[in-house]
């Protein structure tokens, strides 16, 4: 470890050894110290101990909105939203009958072919995801996958690169991922396909492929577009459901991340890996490299 990184590091316990994260008889919404703390760590890539995972809901959503508040003064505008714990078994884990909901800025979105560093954040995975994008707030009036996809203009190849914080071994919560943004850190973008309002489109959303292979073509994990809540679409119903209950109206150009399709992956320097779509028209893909 460099004299620099191990200064920061340094602080950061020290900052750490201050805040009674630990302590508190009652969880409350996190306050800005603690939040600034976190933002420290994720800037530094280390992991955060010991914060409490017995948040509500209520409190858990406000330490959401102060996260996003401190990345946004960054000169960072919100993007969109993203959908988390879509896996049935993952919700069945953490107690929860539905999704959660994180905020993507515009600094965390990378083009097609990026390069990023395997250490990108503190407990740093990759997951083949999609990504759809807005045409009007009718889709909160949404009830069907049609419905649904008059509503949007684009579907996004898309490989997420979320970051939790928290220390491998310790305690999470659903409300607890809430207030941590849902790990929204990264992600790299592919060439969008148009949105057909056609059973036809409907169904291969459900029925695709998601294939990730290395430089060298090894397939590394494969999912259906069902995986997702019975079927991709869904968790877009579920976003815009969620975002109205919070008085947030999704606006034209708005992205959407609905979940993975796949376990999450480790990343390693050198790997290569291409997300392929096998069954929507064209067989969109998206690409990034790790160094």
């Amino acid at each position: 470890m460099g004299e620099p990184r191990r200064k920061t590091l340094v602080r950061l316990l020290a900052l750490t050894a201050a805040l009674p994260w630990a302590d508190a008889a009652i969880a409350v919404c996190p306050s800005h110290e603690r939040v600034n703390t976190i933002l420290r760590y994720q800037q530094a890539r280390q992991p955060v101990r010991g914060l409490p995972a017995d948040l509500s809901l209520a409190d858990a959503e406000c330490g959401r909105k102060r996260l996003v508040e401190r990345i946004e003064a960054t000169d960072n505008r919100i993007v969109g939203y993203k959908a988390g714990l879509t896996n049935r078994a993952l919700q069945e884990r953490f107690g929860v009958a539905s999704p959660v909901r994180g905020v993507l800025l515009e600094k965390m979105l990378l083009k097609d072919g990026a390069e990023v560093p395997a250490n990108f954040g503190a407990r740093p995975v990759y997951e083949p995801d999609l990504l759809v994008v807005v045409r009007d707030a009718g889709i909160h009036q949404a009830k069907t996958h049609l419905d649904v996809l008059r509503s949007l203009t684009l579907v996004i190849p898309f490989i997420e690169l979320p970051d939790l914080v928290v220390a491998d071994g310790e305690k999470l919560s659903a409300p607890l991922i809430v207030s941590l943004n849902v790990g929204a850190r990264l992600g790299v973008m592919g060439k969008g396909i148009p949105a057909r309002a056609t059973p036809e489109f409907a169904a291969a959303l459900a029925a695709m492929r998601v294939v990730v292979v290395d430089q060298n073509g090894a397939e590394l994990a494969n999912g259906s577009g069902a995986a997702i809540l019975g079927h991709p679409l869904n968790a877009v119903l579920w976003l815009a459901q969620d975002l109205e209950r919070s008085g947030i109206k999704l606006k034209p150009g708005d992205l959407l991340s609905l979940g993975s399709f796949t376990a999450p992956m480790q990343p390693r320097p050198g790997l290569a890996v291409t997300v392929r779509y096998e069954g929507l028209p064209g067989n969109p893909q998206v690409s990034m490299r790790f160094r």
